[in-house]
């Protein structure tokens, strides 16, 4: 099968297309036949050596849709069933881009019905990353929550999700995007006129760390979405990170979400798999709204 790689670090030139050899399945995974595979920020990082890995060939892509092509014993999933699953991980030998990926029985779900796999590759990563940086912030009905990023893949699903519990949010976006944001649910919109210690909680998908803290009000809550870089907590506020997990169920209830118009999901282009050098290269150009999926 034909698969994207990095075999040493670099730019967009550094990913390759080889041949590897189908993946089998254990007895509690399932492999997919990918139909389609979103292109992450996490996967230029891979490319780029930030999580290390050296001297090894290293697989690319979290995302999948497709159909279960073989299962294991004790898998609990059928030949031919349409599925969407993420298959976490910065070091691993294969990833989702490629034709096969064989994954954790517990990471996939039933793909939703409303929409093509294109569409679908853009849910694993992303709405669980927001779902569970919502879980680590626990706001309320009613509390104030700032989103940064608002417009970006992961801050769209988060804006979704809080409006949905009934929690005010603030996005925090480029001007031309405050009509998007507030389509998404978002009560309120900034370009990044912000009061300091404003916010019950700040949800940081931007990544802007200690400023964004700032924006916290005295023992409130940040969260931010890259393991290791949220800033140091002060003034009684918690601070945290959230670490993304694969989790079926969890997704099967985003799947739900996506099939009762709750969740968007959002296709900026897609790519053959044999050009996922030039989506790379189209990822690193920025002003991407929506996810990049590659097609094998």
């Amino acid at each position: 099968m034909r698969a994207a790689v990095v075999t040493s670090f670099g730019g967009p030139e550094a990913v390759r297309i080889v041949d590897a050899e189908v993946p089998q399945p254990g007895a509690r995974e399932v492999r997919i036949k990918v139909a389609a595979a979103s292109l992450n920020p996490v996967d230029a990082a891979v490319r780029d050596g930030v999580f290390g890995g050296a001297g090894t060939s290293l697989g690319l892509g979290w995302d999948v849709a497709g159909a279960v092509d073989a299962a294991g014993a004790e898998a609990g999933w059928s030949a031919g069933e349409e599925v969407v699953a993420l298959d976490a991980g910065m070091i691993k030998p294969l990833g989702t881009h490629a034709e096969y990926v064989v994954v954790p029985a517990e990471a996939v779900a039933r793909a939703p019905r409303t929409a093509d796999a294109v569409h679908a590759a853009t849910l694993p990563l992303n709405a669980l990353t927001a779902a569970q940086a919502l879980d680590l912030l626990e706001p309320t009905r009613g509390s104030s929550l700032l989103i940064t990023g608002a417009a970006g893949a992961v801050g769209g699903y988060a804006v979704q999700l809080a409006a949905r519990r009934g929690v005010t949010v603030t996005a925090l976006a480029r001007e031309d995007d405050a009509a998007f944001v507030r389509s998404l649910g978002a009560a309120h919109f900034t370009g990044g006129e912000v009061g300091a210690a404003s916010f019950d909680a700040v949800l940081d998908t931007a990544v802007l760390g200690a400023r964004a803290l700032g924006w916290v009000r005295d023992g409130g809550a940040y969260a931010g979405v890259i393991p290791g870089a949220a800033p140091a907590a002060e003034r009684g506020v918690r601070v945290d990170a959230v670490e993304v997990a694969a989790d079926g169920a969890r997704l099967a209830e985003l799947v739900r979400l996506v099939e009762e118009g709750v969740l968007t999901l959002r296709v900026a282009e897609r790519y053959a798999l044999e050009d996922a050098a030039k989506a790379h290269a189209r990822l690193a150009e920025g002003g991407v709204r929506g996810r990049l999926v590659l097609v094998p």
